[in-house]
């Protein structure tokens, strides 16, 4: 099971007691952490992601992509993200 733990200024940490791994996140990854719920596709998550946050930059795809490929590296997220 994975431990999300809100801090401040909306920053939090991953964390995953049976491993060890521990990942922080900025308000935008706890944003996008909070729809990793298998419903949603990265597409949807980019549209929510533009509708929701202000100024979202052009390259809000490859973020994305890079957190989701960073947490699955770490041992954060366990399925594969949903693409359509």
């Amino acid at each position: 099971m994975i431990v999300l733990r809100e801090e401040f200024d909306d920053w939090a940490v991953l964390f995953d007691p049976d491993s060890g791994n521990a990942f922080g996140l900025n308000p935008v990854s706890v944003f996008i952490w909070k729809q990793l719920d298998g419903r949603h596709t990265v597409q949807d998550i980019l549209e929510k992601l533009g509708k929701e946050c202000a100024d979202t930059p052009d390259d809000a795809e490859t973020y994305v992509r890079a957190f989701l490929e960073d947490l699955s590296k770490a041992g954060l997220a366990g399925q594969e993200f949903k693409e359509a």
